[in-house]
């Protein structure tokens, strides 16, 4: 964040209040200030008592102080106002960094969801860096994938460039239109196809098996009776 806004940030010791005495009396003022005019107010939302805070603390920065003949307003307008530097164009986006190891599967676990990466980095390490908007994955300090960041835990988020050719081949077929065709087929087609799909950590590494299965020339439906199968 520091870097972000191009400031210094330079920590005091812990439990060590006298390191910033300035500040730490510049806070209690501020409180002492504040609380003493809200003590006897009443306020029927938070959002009522922010705008009170508000104006009490643009009075307080009007005042002047005695030892220095200027208010705190006064003071930045004269002196600070000028060193500032503009705002970055974006405000700071908090971020976490995990490394991750990619699955055979081609997908690593981030935040309780699985996100694709190229297929040539099965079984490497790499790094993620989350934010609220965005799961960006690094490898050797390259940017390999970047995914939308899933409100909804437990799913998959998969882009077609990342798969093997095999699996592209079958990358705009869905798990429902594979069963839709397998029931098509027969009542036990459709439940064998599903569970093939279900019982796979990623449902498109069953497709070629349910493929394959509603390739063959006929299937046998649970009344016993004969349908020709649908091609692929």
């Amino acid at each position: 964040m520091a870097e972000h806004y191009d400031t210094t940030i330079l920590p005091t010791r812990s439990r060590r209040p006298r390191d910033k005495g300035r500040v730490e009396g510049a806070v209690l003022i501020v409180e002492r200030w504040i609380l003493a005019r809200l003590r006897n107010l009443t306020f029927h939302s938070l959002a009522d008592l922010n705008a009170a805070i508000a104006l009490f603390v643009d009075d307080l920065n009007a005042r002047s102080m005695r030892h220095v003949g200027q208010s705190r307003r006064e003071l930045f307008e004269d002196i600070e106002r000028a060193a500032l530097g503009p705002l970055p164009a974006t405000a700071f986006e908090y971020a976490e960094w995990k490394r991750a190891r990619v699955h055979p599967d081609y997908h690593i676990e981030a935040d309780k969801t699985f996100y694709s990466v190229p297929h040539r980095l099965i079984g490497r390490q790499v790094e993620v860096r989350l934010t609220h908007r965005v799961v960006e994955i690094f490898h050797d300090h390259v940017r390999v994938a970047s995914h939308v960041h899933r409100s909804q835990r437990g799913g998959y988020a998969t882009v077609n460039e990342h798969m093997p050719k095999a699996h592209q081949r079958y990358a705009n077929r869905t798990p429902a239109s594979l069963i839709e065709q397998a029931g098509r087929v027969g009542d036990n087609v459709a439940i064998l196809v599903e569970r093939l799909m279900r019982d796979r950590p990623h449902p498109e590494q069953g497709y070629r098996s349910a493929m394959g299965i509603l390739s063959l020339p006929a299937s046998t439906t649970a009344s016993g009776s004969r349908r020709p199968a649908t091609a692929p």
